[in-house]
């Protein structure tokens, strides 16, 4: 590997050390063997490189999560049994990008003070929603329409992020997908009833 490719790896590997705020432009250095002049010479700044080992961190994440699914379900599986399998994987794999999560959510705490970091995180919500369709709903990403991006995807990115803040302040809470699934059909059958009392009232008026 050259510099470039050494520093990003000893970034990450710093993230997970010492999570996001507390990495030194030195602290890289030392990891990946390279030196100062060698940040500013690929990335700029010691803040560009953190956001992009990040983001690449968070990556393999959703690589690990694409590979236990695909071996662990049917492609042509219900999309209520996609879903709840693919947040049984989510739990499973938790643990081991725990420090990675723990890095995003510092990093999104630390964006309300760091503009760039802000405008990074808005310009990967799409394709983080994106890739979110496409992990649970079993759907290559290129045939993912904006629709289900915005619907589908934000529901994914709301359920991943409530998890991050639950697991950060208790390690042993556990997101079940069967008790997701429960609650939206509950959701969905009160709205049923909703509509038929309201719908009732209308006739009778």
């Amino acid at each position: 590997m050259g510099h470039r490719e050494d520093l990003l790896e000893g970034a990450k590997r710093c993230l997970l050390a010492k999570g996001y705020a507390r990495t030194t432009a030195r602290d890289i250095v030392r990891e990946s063997g390279t030196n100062l002049a060698s940040i500013g010479y690929h990335y700029g700044s010691k803040d560009a490189l953190l956001r992009e080992a990040l983001f690449a961190a968070m990556g393999e994440w959703a690589d690990d999560v694409q590979q236990a699914l695909e071996a662990g379900i049917d492609p042509g599986a219900p999309l209520a049994e996609r879903f709840e399998a693919g947040w049984a994987t989510v739990g499973a794999l938790f643990e081991k990008h725990q420090r990675v999560w723990s890095s995003n959510l510092e990093a999104v705490l630390h964006a309300d003070t760091d503009p760039e970091l802000r405008a990074a995180f808005v310009r990967a919500q799409p394709e983080a929603r994106v890739g979110l369709v496409s992990l649970f709903n079993g759907v290559p990403e290129a045939h993912v329409s904006d629709e289900e991006a915005g619907v589908f995807g934000t529901l994914y990115q709301t359920l991943v992020a409530g998890l991050i803040v639950q697991k950060a302040l208790d390690p042993d809470f556990v997101l079940s997908g069967h008790d997701l699934l429960v609650a939206m059909r509950r959701i969905v059958g009160d709205a049923g009833d909703m509509g038929t009392t309201a719908d009732a009232g209308e006739a009778r008026s």
